[in-house]
């Protein structure tokens, strides 16, 4: 899940581009039903794999707690049992799956959505421009460099090339400072962990240093190109990647032509083993800047001063009721954002030469959510959501308003790379309905080009529109609408929802979602309490004993969609990923007859036990402590695992997982599923599909992500009546 903030917490952009002509939908989609409609008719009946019930039961503060399925737990990799049990519940979903009838068509059109060059915006270094390029639909993105913004282009890095299945990839990498060296992780299977590996620009050539174990990182040069800061933990006991807790994150400075055993220890915390801390460097290399967090809530800034002898470093803050994230430095003057006294952020400095220094605000919390904030030519530039929208305003570095960036329409603009010191920027735009595109951005002229934009045509009749809805205390909460123009009536929909750690569902592009809507069905997005559309307040009001907005959210839009004549009346599918997976399936618990199909993937299901493995630990701060009787008894309230409604009629579930996932482990979903199939829910199906050498979602190869969103529309299709 993505639980885990980036140094500055930033809006990743990951357009996926495409989407077809009126005149071509009659051809893809000849076979149509009612909307909303469904029939049981030539449908293979389904016969689950048995799965074996033990008699663990714990107490735990007064309560008998049953935990019949703890034996799925275990790793595959060693457990023969798990490993039959998985392989067949997984061969009984794809034969269903594959009798599907608009699973070919899907298949098809998504295949197509994704058949387009796909680029990074550009970091630029020592006169060399680096960024990453899919042509379509190769297995992973290639590390490219021009000599000059338009220069030809040079592939240097081409993970295609790692593996026979495509399943290696470029994770993380950063250009040294003269753009001579490239630093990069490479991820396995889909995994965490990354092996970080050091490439010679000029020569083509890999150096022989080798990084192992580094995770949740970043990759940060010092100025001089000596080596480089990153994150990670210990290695792990039994040199695996086991679902084993992990604990011990620390900053390290790795000396290129050392061995690992000899990297610099910079930032650690024995006494808290379970913040996270990452490293920038800062445009002139005088400073290292580290944010570290305990995964949710809330962050500290440290300050390591590279020009003096042994490497001082300063926390300027020490606790973390507050996220603070630091933006730059300007000579002494350390920029950062804060949700000190200001719930949706503000832009402070802070004197680090000044014995006495206190913050000083600059840019005072503004109407909208700060969700970016770069130093670029001499200015100062924001991001800001307003009503999930991106505005993009500009300052002088005394916090003076100086205008805003023109962009081309409603959308969310993000990804901002550039210097203090250059005028040159580059930032990427996107929206529902309008693919990715990367554009130039001259500083002193507030002015901006397209640089690379995909060569797709959009479907003039797809159109997006917000809405708000009151969720049941009365709160408004807003939604995206996304739907052909011609579809005016109840229709098929598929709502889509994520609602934890802060983080803001914006607008996106995204070959999935046009599928659905090219097919006449209607997506809505759910900005659900628990995000960070609204800053700190939403996300509060929806984590910790607070949880239960989330899921209130949930029903709501569901029973708004309906009443409101947009979904069909048995036709509303939902739909998350990972902390979006639990509220998936704990909405589907609660209101059961709300959805007629759910689609819960990679989710965080037995929220007893969620801290027992890999680094769930870190979620604490946002779901609670199962060991704090208060939070235990909330999470017991609503864990997807442990409040299966036996009796209850269940929407048709389709759960997603991957046999590598070491952020949310698989377990959660095998636990889930055994526990669905067990009960009384009626004749719906409830199935498991897993794919292998995969895993919560990064990294995986285009053809596999292809196969796996076919299988989605195409259950949801069926269930909803839209095919």
């Amino acid at each position: 899940m993505r639980e885990l903030p980036s140094s500055r917490r930033r809006v990743l952009l990951s357009g996926m581009l495409g989407t077809a002509l009126a005149t071509a939908l009659s051809r893809l989609f000849p076979i149509r039903m009612a909307q909303g409609q469904t029939t049981e008719a030539a449908m293979p009946a389904i016969t689950y794999p048995e799965t074996r019930r033990s008699d663990v039961v714990e107490e735990r503060f007064g309560h008998r707690i049953a935990d019949p399925y703890r034996w799925l737990e275990n790793d595959a990799r060693r457990d023969r049992e798990v490993a039959a049990w998985m392989a067949a519940q997984d061969r009984t979903a794809r034969a269903y799956l594959a009798s599907l009838p608009a699973r070919e068509s899907f298949h098809a059109r998504l295949t197509t959505l994704f058949d387009h060059e796909r680029l990074t915006a550009p970091q630029q270094r020592g006169g060399r421009y680096f960024f990453t390029r899919n042509a379509g639909l190769a297995n992973q993105a290639m590390l490219i460099m021009r000599e000059g913004a338009d220069g030809p282009d040079r592939v240097l890095i081409d993970p295609n090339a790692w593996s026979s299945d495509g399943t290696r990839a470029l994770a993380e990498w950063s250009a040294s400072e003269d753009g001579r060296l490239v630093a990069f992780g490479v991820q396995e299977s889909g995994g965490d962990w990354r092996t970080i590996r050091v490439l010679d620009v000029a020569r083509g050539a890999f150096l022989e240093d080798e990084v192992r174990w580094a995770r949740f990182t970043t990759l940060a040069w010092a100025k001089d190109g000596s080596g480089f800061f990153y994150s990670g933990f210990p290695a792990p006991a039994d040199d695996t990647r086991s679902a084993a807790p992990v604990g011990g994150h620390a900053v390290h400075f790795h000396a290129l032509g050392t061995a690992q055993a000899q990297d610099r220890v910079v930032h650690a915390t024995p006494d808290q083993p379970h913040l996270v801390h990452v490293a920038t460097v800062t445009d002139d290399g005088r400073y290292a800047a580290i944010f570290s967090s305990p995964g949710s809530g809330g962050s500290t800034p440290t300050i390591v001063d590279l020009s003096r002898p042994g490497w001082p470093s300063r926390t300027l803050v020490s606790n973390f009721d507050h996220f603070w994230a630091v933006i730059g430095c300007v000579g002494t003057n350390v920029i950062l954002a804060t949700q000190q006294g200001a719930a949706r952020s503000r832009i402070v400095s802070f004197d680090l030469a000044a014995a006495d220094a206190d913050f000083v605000e600059l840019v005072p919390e503004q109407d909208g959510t700060l969700s970016d904030a770069v130093l670029l030519g001499g200015r100062l530039v924001a991001s800001y959501m307003v009503d999930v929208k991106t505005e993009v305003r500009r300052y002088r570095l005394d916090g003076t308003p100086d205008g805003a960036v023109a962009l081309p329409g409603i959308g969310t603009a993000g990804a901002f790379r550039g210097r203090l010191a250059d005028n040159e920027a580059f930032f990427t735009f996107t929206s529902f309905n309008a693919p990715t595109t990367i554009h130039r951005y001259d500083v002193s002229a507030n002015v901006s080009t397209i640089w690379a934009k995909a060569d797709v045509t959009i479907d003039p009749r797809i159109v997006v529109k917000q809405r708000f809805y009151a969720s049941k205390d009365g709160t408004q909460v807003p939604m995206f609408l996304l739907r052909r123009a011609d579809i005016t009536g109840p229709a098929p929909t598929m709502l889509h929802v994520y609602g934890g750690y802060g983080i803001s569902v914006v607008p996106m592009y995204s070959p999935a979602l046009l599928a659905w809507v090219e097919r006449g069905g209607v997506v809505a997005v759910a900005n659900i309490r628990g995000g960070g559309e609204y800053g700190k307040a939403w996300h509060d009001a929806g984590r910790l004993l607070a949880k239960q907005n989330s899921f209130d959210d949930v029903i709501a839009a569901g029973e708004y969609l309906k009443a409101e004549g947009i979904a069909a009346p048995n036709g509303l599918a939902i739909q998350g990923s990972s902390n979006g997976g639990m509220i998936v399936g704990a909405a589907v618990n609660q209101r059961p007859d709300v959805f007629s199909a759910a689609l819960p993937g990679v989710g965080v299901m037995d929220m007893l036990r969620f801290d027992r493995f890999t680094g769930g630990r870190l979620w604490v701060n946002e779901f609670g402590d199962p060991a704090d009787e208060a939070d235990f008894r909330n999470l017991l309230g609503y864990s997807p695992y442990h409040s299966v409604r036996s009796g209850a009629a269940y929407p048709a579930i389709l759960v997603t997982t991957a046999e590598a996932d070491d952020r949310v482990v698989p377990a959660h979903s095998f636990k889930y599923v055994a526990a669905l199939q067990a009960a009384d829910l009626g004749d719906r199906p409830r199935l498991l599909r897993i794919d292998t050498r995969a895993g919560h979602g990064t990294g995986k190869p285009i053809p596999q992500l292809i196969e796996e969103l076919t299988d989605m529309l195409a259950f949801a299709a069926r269930w909803t009546g839209l095919v």
